[in-house]
């Protein structure tokens, strides 16, 4: 089981959770953090990492979420791999909590 990275890490991509990954799973984005499903070995170590929140198992990815499980896995094939920590959004905590940012996804 992979885990998913979900709608609250748009605009804010803080990569705590890239600096504790072992398998170098991340993928980045202009606004946004991916997980390669196919990569995830499913470690947890990433969840209590993002202070955001945005991090779930994909069986337990919150109702009106479950896009996400999809999204991932192709942009995952699209963007590079990101393996070490680098600075947030610069407008990350206006970003967190944020109701409907799907549209302002950056591909």
């Amino acid at each position: 089981m992979a885990h998913v990275v979900t709608e609250n890490c748009i605009n804010c991509k803080h990569t705590d959770c890239v600096e504790v990954c072992p398998v170098d799973c991340f993928h980045e984005g202009p606004n946004f953090l991916v997980i390669d499903p196919d990569e995830c070995i499913d470690c947890t170590l990433c969840v209590e990492e993002c202070p955001v929140g945005a991090i779930f198992p994909e069986l337990d990815v919150p109702a009106g979420q479950e896009g996400f499980l999809a999204l991932n896995a192709e942009l995952a094939r699209e963007w590079p791999v990101l393996a070490r920590k680098i600075p947030a959004m610069e407008d990350a905590a206006r970003w967190d909590g944020a109701p409907d940012k799907l549209p302002l996804l950056k591909r």
